[in-house]
């Protein structure tokens, strides 16, 4: 049985004027993130507290999305301080092929999107 699925891989960097950042973020940082990693290059700082704003998007931005869906056309997601002008742009690189297998120990169940398991 076939149990391959596809996530992107990302690219998350700081954008906007340095002069109007508040938090410490560097124009031009940026992470990747590549499956259930983010990778973070040498001396890349990067947010704590922008990092947690972020973090719960990132999964959802890895999936497939509908073309209407704003998770497919928005790529920029403001500072969580509102006194702050960064601004962190989230960029589906490529697609990479996982399997279910290496990433859990639970079964694939075959059930149609939307079915309850009862």
């Amino acid at each position: 049985m076939n149990d391959d699925f596809e996530l992107y891989d990302l690219e998350v960097s700081v954008e906007g004027d340095q002069d109007s950042f508040v938090c410490s973020h560097i124009a031009g940082h940026a992470f990747k993130v590549e499956g259930e990693n983010l990778i973070f290059g040498d001396n890349n700082k990067f947010s704590l507290y922008a990092l947690a704003a972020l973090l719960p998007l990132l999964p959802a931005k890895q999936r497939e999305s509908h073309q209407n869906d704003w998770m497919t056309s928005d790529e920029c997601i403001a500072c969580p301080d509102p006194n702050c002008g960064a601004r962190f742009k989230i960029v589906r690189v490529r697609k990479r092929i996982f399997k279910h297998s290496d990433v859990t120990k639970v079964p694939v169940v075959n059930q149609k999107v939307g079915e309850s398991r009862e």
